[in-house]
């Protein structure tokens, strides 16, 4: 039977400073059709807790910023 340890992080914008996501004033947010560097910056935080043992379980994108749910095998 396998065990896990789960940890949500909150990201503020200041963060992602460089990451541009779209919230419209209903706070639905999208990354769509962002330019590559762009979509880089996410990818090397997501790397980055990967290469920690943790598993992106999911992540929101809000207007303040993003929260991610993580899980890792103990």
């Amino acid at each position: 039977m396998s065990f896990f340890e789960y940890e949500i992080t909150k990201h503020s914008v200041e963060e992602f400073n460089k990451f541009t996501y779209f919230c419209t004033s209903k706070g639905e947010c999208s990354i769509d059709e962002l330019p590559q560097g762009q979509v880089e910056i996410l990818v090397g935080f997501l790397n980055k807790r990967g290469a920690e043992g943790w598993e992106l379980i999911e992540i929101f994108f809000g207007k303040d910023g993003i929260v991610a749910f993580w899980k890792r095998a103990v």
